[in-house]
């Protein structure tokens, strides 16, 4: 694999000389930010499936996805002045990681912000690795980049089931970014209780059904009330993509 070439406007050095009256002055290359934006995709850990979702090709079957396809435009936009984040639920393969991921690589593209990717399940594996005398990591060491990121999604709230020690150790995560005003996003496949009971088959009675596991059963009543503090719900209503239309297009 041969090395990129070198920027012929800068040579790598990240400035241009520009002519001034008052004498030459120094600016930053284009290449700066665009090797900036890459570095930060790097970091931010989008799953390489995922990696090209954008909100120019998220796909709308419903108006509800066109409404959830807004409110992630608004988060982008309005960025950095922002109080609160985005909790994005529905049933699975409506587009709730798309957008998450759309809107991430927009502030990372647009805006040059340090963000991160974490699905809930993997974030907690990670954390229990560390505990191990083998490991090489300690847990500060997956805690510290979650903290400190200044826009983090996590996917797949409630996938694990609910114990004191994940309801402790998420509630500590999330706690800390409330704490130093850090913005959240969230999906989850998990209907919120409240919603559930004014309109117990908004997703259809064979995608939830009313004796399923509600959000605040898989990640307690605690860390439910916090996120719905930290976040705007974005409720997503439409058929599974991948049954729905991935499968049709298969078999044409």
């Amino acid at each position: 694999m041969t090395d990129p070439k070198p920027c012929p406007r800068c040579g790598d050095t990240g400035w241009v000389v520009q002519a001034d009256p008052a004498g030459p002055t120094a600016a930053r290359c284009a290449c700066f930010a665009a090797r900036q934006a890459s570095l930060l995709m790097e970091r931010a850990r989008i799953p390489k499936r995922y990696e090209n979702c954008s909100f120019a090709n998220f796909e709308i079957h419903d108006p509800s996805q066109k409404d959830a396809l807004k409110n992630s435009r608004k988060f982008a936009a309005d960025y950095p002045d922002r109080n609160v984040g985005l909790l994005f639920i529905g049933p699975c393969g409506v587009g709730k990681t798309h957008l998450a991921v759309a809107l991430l690589r927009e502030l990372i593209q647009v805006k040059s912000t340090p963000c991160l990717f974490y699905d809930f399940r993997d974030l907690l594996r990670d954390i229990q690795k560390t505990y191990s005398p083998d490991s090489d990591l300690r847990e500060s060491d997956i805690l510290a980049p979650v903290f400190d990121s200044r826009v983090l999604v996590l996917d797949e709230l409630g996938a694990q089931r609910s114990s004191a020690w994940v309801e402790d150790t998420v509630f500590y995560i999330i706690n800390h970014r409330y704490n130093q005003k850090k913005l959240t996003v969230f999906t989850s496949n998990y209907l919120d209780a409240g919603e559930m009971e004014i309109q117990p088959t908004a997703w259809g009675k064979d995608t939830f059904k009313k004796n399923d596991d509600t959000l605040v059963d898989r990640i307690g009543v605690r860390l439910r009330s916090r996120i719905y503090e930290m976040c705007k719900v974005v409720e997503i209503q439409a058929k599974d993509y991948r049954q729905t239309f991935k499968q049709a297009s298969y078999r044409s």
